[in-house]
């Protein structure tokens, strides 16, 4: 209440404004709708401000949520890979370290020769634990030999071609069986283009160097592979791509075989990286198309 010489002053919203209250006197009546008192402006700020540090806090709950989720599905996602796909993620793990310590001196021969192998024979154990038939099976073998060829060749390059050519002869069998029922004709384009064009690079690739004519017929089976694994059913844009980038690879590999980029350490050193991404593509590709059929 408002006191003004000695009286209650009337309510604000009562009667009419007193202009001429006495100097250090408070006007005993106020006009209505207007306050009482200076001090409930201050009221309604500290109301309004009461008000936005709430929907502040609001919002960083549900920022603080929102993070919290996506750093969940993340933590779920790669549980996933290391729970569901084990020898996968080992196989990407143990390929990777290969990549960065595939030159050192320091790692016994021995050792090297079983680590080179190693990354193809998990992605074998891969395919095989999701038991997925015939074709599964026929995957399965033709990693498994690709991984000990890649052992081999450590060793000697005539045995290294002779195994990989057992594990391209396999996937053509796999490919033969699951042919695209309708292929378009850029589709058999490229696969001409493939068998037809891989041979002959290779041969000019090999120039002057001793076993240039196996290395050519190998080529050639390895265009087949590259041909079949297009035009067949399986994602063309992991299992298609995956065998050109195979292909890639040993081209790039008789390059530094020959004169062309002899010895040149930036193409040896993409050698490893284009086979086994194009053997990940592969493995990975046709089991996804084999597991989807199974649970149709």
């Amino acid at each position: 209440a408002l006191v003004g010489r000695r009286r209650v002053a009337a309510a604000a919203h009562f009667g009419q404004a007193h202009f001429h209250a006495p100097v250090r006197k408070l006007p005993s009546r106020l006009a209505a709708c207007e306050t009482a008192a200076d001090d409930m402006d201050l009221v309604c700020h500290v109301r309004g401000l009461a008000i936005a540090y709430r929907v502040m806090q609001m919002q960083r709950d549900i920022e603080s949520r929102l993070v919290g989720a996506g750093e969940h599905k993340t933590k779920v996602v790669r549980r996933a890979l290391a729970q569901r796909r084990p020898w996968l993620l080992a196989s990407i793990i143990v390929a990777v370290a290969w990549w960065f310590f595939e030159d050192s001196h320091m790692i016994p021969g021995l050792f090297k020769v079983v680590w080179k192998g190693l990354p193809l024979v998990l992605l074998a154990l891969y395919a095989f634990q999701r038991h997925l038939g015939p074709d599964g099976h026929a995957l399965t073998g033709l990693l498994l030999i690709a991984g000990v060829s890649d052992m081999f060749s450590e060793l000697q390059y005539a045995s290294a071609a002779t195994l990989m050519g057992f594990s391209l002869l396999l996937g053509i069998w796999l490919y033969a069986r699951n042919r695209r029922d309708h292929t378009v004709g850029s589709q058999k384009v490229l696969a001409l283009v493939l068998v037809i064009a891989v041979p002959i690079i290779s041969w000019f690739l090999l120039r002057g160097e001793e076993g240039r004519l196996l290395a050519t017929g190998f080529s050639l089976l390895l265009a087949i592979m590259a041909a079949m694994a297009w035009t067949s059913r399986f994602s063309r844009y992991r299992v298609g791509v995956g065998a050109i980038l195979f292909v890639v690879s040993d081209l790039l590999l008789f390059a530094t075989l020959g004169p062309i980029l002899h010895d040149n350490p930036i193409a040896l050193k993409l050698v490893w990286p284009l086979y086994y991404a194009g053997q990940l593509l592969i493995a990975t590709g046709v089991v996804s198309r084999l597991r989807r059929d199974a649970a149709a």
